[in-house]
């Protein structure tokens, strides 16, 4: 009997790191037990790029978004630029998108304004929004918990590295916390004490590839296929066997990510 499947739900194959191998790299998720990868935008200048990588593997799908380091300096999105782009098949979820207050690469206020809109699309679209948040728990928390008071929305916070109130925060709004290979880092007792609590039903697991290499590849270039090491270690945390893990957090994408199932 085969293995259960794993997904990366957060990769960007399209940067330079693993678009110049993106067969390799596809191959050896397959080897590694990956059977669906998410590629994730951040730019809507490189929009193009990231949808090529998904419409060229039949196991990709992709989003489309502004990540916010790059919220004041690409082109300003509303809600039906958005919704155009999200048509096509695969695409499956807004974002990245959120809050980054460790760099400040742009002001706080652009941030805060690209994060709402791609709120807006995705409540519009009834598609996930994938949120990155850093150095910005408690702002973060206040913008979802406002706007999902506007209507209701779905999504992750991915590559969780923030506190305990933020998880559940965001656990009581409906949203799933997805965990990279920080959780394999020596000095991540903190993040995985909050892996604990969270509920199985709203674990996904990610590389963010091409950063964040789990142990024992910490340092080199990450690819999708280490999520295999983040998931063994998620297992251990929760107590459970890797084939369950697998099993688990593969549903949860696909319930999360529901148009993923015909991209």
């Amino acid at each position: 009997m085969s293995r259960p499947l794993l997904v990366d739900s957060h990769c960007h194959l399209d940067f330079p790191e693993l678009s110049g191998d993106a067969e390799g790299v596809i191959a050896r998720a397959r080897n590694a037990g990956v059977g669906h990868m998410l590629t994730i935008g951040t730019k809507i200048t490189a929009f193009p790029g990231v949808l090529a990588m998904a419409e060229r593997f039949g196991n990709v799908s992709c989003s489309v978004g502004i990540h916010p380091h790059e919220a004041a300096v690409e082109p300003e999105m509303d809600v039906e630029k958005l919704t155009e782009l999200a048509r096509h098949p695969k695409v499956v979820a807004f974002g990245e998108t959120g809050l980054d207050f460790y760099y400040e690469h742009s002001p706080r206020l652009e941030q805060e304004r690209s994060f709402r809109t791609h709120i807006a699309a995705a409540r519009e679209n009834k598609l996930p929004v994938i949120v990155h948040t850093r150095d910005a728990d408690i702002e973060t928390g206040s913008i979802l918990s406002e706007e999902i008071g506007k209507g209701a929305f779905t999504g992750v916070i991915h590559c969780f590295s923030s506190g305990r109130e933020l998880a559940e925060q965001c656990l009581a709004l409906g949203f799933y916390i997805s965990l990279s290979g920080i959780v394999t880092f020596k000095k991540a007792e903190a993040l995985r004490d909050v892996v604990k609590i969270v509920p199985m039903d709203r674990i996904l697991v990610e590389t963010d590839s091409p950063y964040l290499a789990p142990v024992p590849f910490r340092g080199k270039t990450n690819e999708p296929a280490y999520v295999a090491h983040t998931a063994t270690a998620v297992a251990e945390i929760k107590g459970i066997s890797r084939d369950e893990l697998a099993r688990q957090t593969t549903e949860n994408f696909f319930r999360l990510f529901a148009k993923a199932k015909s991209a």
